[in-house]
């Protein structure tokens, strides 16, 4: 019988990350900081066990095996299609651009990667970098790279709580120092960075950059159409945070019970942002508390989720 998985998390220590997600989230890591806590991933560089019940400490990849691709989709498809993260940016990230599917596959045998960012926490003043100032072409912006005045070129955004951004594949952006967020991603790693404000790595060393792999897969979008972007994706309901060919984001603000289902199309991944609450699946209970992360099966049917939470859901 198909049950709800909670899953362990994968942590990334980076240049740029903080600690809030082991101060405020609970993660238990011996990182001097968890930049990124992945939570739903099947990848050879990160990989989700799981916590408690017959599949205590299998890893997912495991647990699909053994499961079959069922409890991930009925669709055809090669690989696991979601990557799910906490980020806690500390400081800036990097200028960076992602390929699409078409450019990811032939140059680096992997999916492109269009994501979504929901800003759980933001400092006062925080901001990040969505897109090119207007009229900024890619000839103007490769004459910036070699002369060094990458940020002129960069569209600022500032951010609060509660705020979502949908990034497409091709458009430049960055992470601001003090926001926490959740990202919902495509399967894939590929990050081509423009620029690093010229930081030293642990070897003492810039940074690598990859420009002409940036280039070949910047959009050429000015403001008007990043702000369509951003606001016009998702809302198909009120609880909607974003809707593609890839993806699709709810929010829930649970104060009582909520009843949710899967069917044999997709999975759902529950990433719990607050709060302590109880799923309960024939006639079992799972306890859920901010941080936690639970996978559930394509065709398991309805669930219930009950207590005082805020949670998002995704599936594909």
């Amino acid at each position: 019988m198909l049950k709800p998985i909670k899953l362990n998390p994968e942590f990334k220590e980076i240049i740029w990350g903080g600690n809030r997600l082991k101060n405020e989230y609970n993660k238990k890591s011996n990182l001097n900081n968890i930049a990124e806590s992945w939570e739903l991933t099947v990848r050879p560089d990160g990989m989700n066990t799981i916590s408690g019940g017959k599949f205590n400490g299998y890893t997912m990849e495991e647990y699909i095996n053994e499961n079959g691709f069922s409890v991930v989709t009925g669709k055809s498809l090669d690989r696991f299609p979601l990557l799910i993260k906490f980020i806690d940016a500390e400081d800036n990230l990097s200028v960076q651009v992602h390929p699409d599917d078409e450019y990811g596959l032939k140059n680096a045998n992997s999916l492109g990667k269009t994501e979504m960012w929901y800003i759980i926490d933001a400092v006062p003043g925080a901001k990040l970098v969505y897109g090119l100032k207007e009229g900024i072409t890619n000839n103007i912006f490769k004459q910036a790279i070699e002369t060094g005045n990458v940020e002129e070129m960069l569209n600022y955004v500032p951010v609060k709580k509660g705020d979502v951004f949908f990034i497409p594949s091709g458009l430049v952006h960055a992470i601001g120092a003090g926001i926490l967020l959740a990202e919902i991603q495509q399967n894939s790693n590929i990050t081509y960075r423009v620029y690093d404000y010229n930081r030293i790595g642990k070897d003492g060393k810039p940074r690598e950059l990859h420009v002409n792999d940036a280039l070949n897969v910047i959009l050429n979008r000015n403001e008007s159409e990043i702000n369509k972007i951003r606001y016009s994706k998702g809302k198909t309901s009120e609880n909607n945070l974003a809707n593609c060919e890839y993806f699709n984001v709810d929010k829930y603000n649970i104060n009582g019970n909520l009843n949710l289902s899967t069917n044999n199309e997709s999975f759902n991944s529950i990433l719990c942002l607050d709060g302590i609450g109880t799923i309960r699946c024939n006639n079992e209970q799972f306890p859920i508390a901010k941080g936690d992360s639970y996978f559930i099966p394509a065709g398991l049917g309805t669930y219930e989720i009950d207590g005082n939470l805020e949670i998002i859901v995704s599936k594909i």
